[in-house]
């Protein structure tokens, strides 16, 4: 039998939406501590309504410029909820959360 080449072509393409918030105050941290979405501003600089529903991609929670491991938060439509950390963030510290959809093509 003659050796055939199989040629698989997918095509990944990604949108991704971030969000940001300056904590205006010391925030203590505990297990299911949440921020709202509302809390947070656009990729406008416009207040956020709501995060978006990723359902073939991922989160990415930046504290400081620093991506958070991602056991540490979960993300749903309505708020940031921290998951088996304490401590406190200082006023002044920045939170990025960037919202990651993937959409193949074949």
């Amino acid at each position: 039998m003659a050796l055939s080449i199989i040629n698989i072509h997918v095509n990944v393409t990604g949108t991704s939406t971030k969000f940001f918030n300056i904590l205006a105050a010391n925030l203590a941290v505990t297990d299911g501590t949440t921020i709202a979405a509302t809390a947070f501003l656009n990729d406008s600089g416009n207040a956020a309504t709501a995060f978006p529903v990723v359902n073939n991609g991922y989160y990415n929670f930046y504290i400081n410029g620093v991506l958070q491991e991602g056991g540490s938060y979960t993300v749903s439509a309505t708020e940031l909820t921290f998951n088996d950390v304490t401590g406190t963030l200082t006023a002044g510290t920045p939170l990025v959360i960037e919202a990651v959809e993937l959409v193949t093509q074949t």
